[in-house]
């Protein structure tokens, strides 16, 4: 049987770990507030299950300024910069090839899901602050937007999409990590755990 020898380096600092692990906490959460609301008829159960939802959106949106801010100052392979690769994205449309060298740090392609996946998540948690303030007379915007009624749609249907698309991306996000544990024969999920990345020697 092959022995596989691996290096290992410690990649991903403490607070970006934890702001992953808020974030994809919150947004479960988010997922399964609006799944047990729908269980329950109007009245009292529904609305706690909303009221909640709402208090977990504020986490996310507090979750989403610490990693915005957190790319900016923080060590490098959390930092938006080292995440950049659009040479590896357009060569990866040009070629149709999704197949990248290894690195330590983000994957170069993923990174484009992950910079789509923030642009979701900022949209989101601001047309989320928007409904909370037009429907429950709640949060920052209540004062600014609970007299405008007129544009919930406008934001509904951006902020149920996203929902959508973020289920889809959690499902996609966990399938590629075991697959490429498999093909790849690396241990990655632990990354967000230990800090730690290891590459085949």
């Amino acid at each position: 049987m092959e022995t596989l020898t691996y290096r290992r380096k410690k990649v991903y600092d403490p607070v970006l770990r934890l702001i992953h692990l808020w974030n994809g906490l919150s947004i479960l959460f988010l997922m399964m507030m609006i799944w047990l609301s729908e269980l329950f008829e109007k009245g009292v159960g529904e609305d706690t299950f909303w009221t909640l939802h709402i208090y977990v959106g504020y986490g996310l949106a507090v979750g989403v300024v610490a990693r915005l801010t957190w790319g900016l100052i923080g060590p490098q392979h959390a930092r938006f910069s080292d995440m950049w690769h659009p040479r590896a994205w357009w060569s990866a449309v040009r070629n149709r090839s999704f197949k990248t060298e290894p690195r330590f740090g983000h994957h170069a392609l993923a990174s484009a899901a992950y910079f789509t996946v923030y642009v979701m998540l900022v949209t989101m948690a601001l047309t989320g602050l928007g409904l909370a303030a037009i429907e429950h007379s709640a949060g920052p915007f209540s004062g600014w937007l609970g007299d405008m009624p007129w544009i919930e749609d406008a934001l509904e249907e951006p902020h149920e999409l996203i929902y959508n698309l973020l289920m889809a991306f959690v499902v996609v996000h966990i399938a590629a990590l075991i697959l490429h544990e498999r093909q790849d024969k690396t241990p990655l999920a632990q990354s967000m755990v230990t800090g730690y990345q290891y590459e085949l020697e």
